[in-house]
């Protein structure tokens, strides 16, 4: 994948009208591919929905409402990620990311307990995330926030229920961030009883959370869809042979294509979703089960679309492998 495989006319018709719900681009505090103004004007060539603006350390709300101002036919969303630079799981941060126009909330990432107790090793040959580095520099400049804890006791701590309760009054869209699959499996369901309706977990074979098959199908069927980053595979982090198999056995319907990429040494954000679609057709998958995944259920977490109600396409039922 290093040549950075060209899309097929076929990938990039099926995934018009998609939103790629995990990019990461400039402005940002480390170097990436493509900024945001220049990242919008592809995507509306492209024929593609919109973006959301993952960022580990600020908000991206603000800038979304100026991008958009810009491409008003590209609907780039913010966001919010819940580490330490935002003050953790912060209800007051969720509140006004909100106000502000944020779709998505993710729980911790680079400062989440599990993240840094992360025993797990890279496999050989894995490109480590970009941001190792900065959590490093901080570290060394003595600023090393304490972990961000979304349990205690056995149980969620009262900022996690109260982040919860704001992404349901506001309709967000929660995502799991790099927390342990444990405290994934605490948080999903405790975010069905507060109303929480958009859910996602984020990168379930990234190296921190290597979720398990039955694990994921647990959540799938308590309504969370399953984000399978391409740039997880793509950078070595997981065998493609797993990536595929997890969504194979999860089930299509249960999942959800994004790209994450905007990484200088990775492909051009805009052909993610569609790099991604020549994979997974590659492998059999049919081209509605690939729709199914890059647009409609995108569609679904960016607040664009209802999930669709075909039969084949109800969430939540998860097949017998």
């Amino acid at each position: 994948m290093s040549d950075h495989h060209q899309p097929s006319a076929r990938a990039r018709d099926l995934v018009r009208d998609a939103y790629d719900v995990h990019v990461h681009i400039a402005p940002d505090v480390m170097r990436r591919r493509i900024d945001d103004i220049d990242l919008t004007a592809r995507f509306a060539e492209l024929g593609m929905a919109g973006f959301v603006l993952k960022s580990h350390y600020t908000p991206t709300a603000e800038r979304a409402a100026v991008v958009r101002k810009v491409h008003p036919g590209v609907d780039v969303l913010g966001a919010i990620t819940l580490n330490a630079s935002v003050g953790g799981l912060n209800p007051i941060a969720v509140e006004i990311a909100a106000r502000g126009g944020a779709q998505f909330v993710w729980l911790p990432t680079v400062d989440s307990s599990n993240q840094r107790s992360c025993l797990s090793e890279e496999p050989e040959g894995a490109t480590p995330p970009m941001w190792a580095q900065l959590q490093e520099d901080l570290r060394a400049a003595g600023m090393a926030a304490p972990a961000v804890e979304v349990e205690s006791g056995g149980g969620l701590v009262p900022e996690a229920r109260q982040v919860l309760e704001l992404i349901a009054k506001h309709d967000m869209t929660l995502a799991t961030g790099h927390l342990h699959a444990d405290e994934s499996g605490s948080l999903i369901p405790a975010a069905v009883e507060l109303g929480v309706r958009r859910m996602v977990i984020t990168h379930p074979e990234f190296t921190s959370q290597r979720m398990l098959l039955d694990q994921q199908r647990e959540l799938a069927e308590q309504g969370a869809l399953l984000e399978r980053c391409l740039t997880t595979p793509l950078t070595g982090k997981v065998s493609w042979d797993l990536w595929f198999s997890n969504i194979r056995h999860a089930g299509p319907e249960n999942s959800v294509i994004s790209s994450d990429l905007g990484q200088p040494f990775n492909p051009p954000v805009e052909d993610g979703l569609a790099i991604a679609a020549d994979l997974l057709l590659a492998q059999d998958f049919t081209e509605e089960e690939v729709r199914l995944m890059t647009v409609h259920n995108s569609r679904w977490l960016a607040g664009a679309d209802p999930l669709p109600d075909a039969p084949s396409h109800h969430r939540g039922k998860v097949q017998a492998a």
